[in-house]
């Protein structure tokens, strides 16, 4: 396994910053490290080198690496150097995903911020779309209908909506890959979890407003037609379209629950 050897610096190192513990300062230091010399699947030196590296105990290294591992920096296990892990949108998926579920207002916070993510994503994957990139979205589009179909004939089964909104998730995040950033795609696969939630939320209120499920596919056909086209404009407005939409219909699942509650 690869590590990387410590210089051994000249006075002690590890000077802690006014307000931060011992274990802050060198988690601090370390991320540092990792950010400015150390590729994902890297391991950290051995607890010994850095407790001589930073003038602490072995014990403040062991703590501030837990606090990195907390963090989604590195990847440690029993017996063995922690690693540098690879990027991760884990953390603010676990963040989006608490507010989505304990905020009211989270689902509609998600929708604002799709509107600007989404509506860039969608436009850069019509200008760079390659072959593969659009099969990609093309073969979640197929689960979309073919979940669809499912779903209606089972008349409800929640194991099919979540296959339905999984493969709508799924579309989202191969649009943002066949974007080409990888800015975008971290975001959009860090959304996944609240995504597929608002998206349970959305499709109770469709129904609330007659709509059926097919104008959702059609909404998704007409944004991959767009992508397909070339034609980045017609495709902004197309997804702008879509998730406006969205906005409406969770607003009426929304507002229906809210007056659920209220006459109880």
């Amino acid at each position: 396994m690869i590590s990387l050897r410590l210089p051994m610096p000249e006075s002690v190192a590890a000077k802690s910053v006014e307000g931060q513990t011992a274990v802050a300062s060198v988690a601090a230091q370390l991320t540092d490290l990792i950010y400015a010399e150390m590729n994902p699947g890297l391991s950290l030196p051995s607890e010994a080198e850095m407790a001589t590296r930073y003038g602490v105990s072995r014990v403040t290294i062991r703590e501030a690496i837990k606090m990195l591992a907390g963090r989604g920096l590195v990847e440690i296990s029993r017996g063995r150097r922690a690693v540098v892990s690879e990027p991760s949108g884990k953390a603010l998926g676990e963040f989006l995903g608490w507010i989505v579920q304990y905020d009211p207002k989270g689902m509609f916070d998600l929708v604002e911020v799709r509107m600007s993510l989404e509506i860039k994503s969608v436009s850069l994957a019509a200008k760079r779309a390659t072959r593969p990139a659009l099969a990609g979205i093309e073969n979640m589009m197929q689960g979309m209908r073919d979940a669809g179909r499912k779903l209606e004939e089972s008349e409800g089964d929640l194991a099919i909506e979540r296959a339905f909104h999984q493969c709508d998730v799924g579309f989202h995040e191969a649009i943002a890959l066949a974007s080409g950033n990888r800015v975008i795609t971290s975001l959009i696969e860090a959304m996944s979890v609240p995504l597929e939630r608002s998206f349970f939320m959305s499709r109770r209120g469709k129904a609330l407003r007659g709509l059926p499920l097919e104008s959702t596919i059609a909404a998704h056909q007409k944004i991959l037609d767009c992508i397909k086209k070339r034609d980045s404009q017609a495709a902004e407005n197309a997804m702008r379209q879509h998730l406006e939409e969205s906005a409406r219909d969770m607003r009426a699942a929304f507002d229906n629950r809210s007056a659920s509650i209220g006459e109880r």
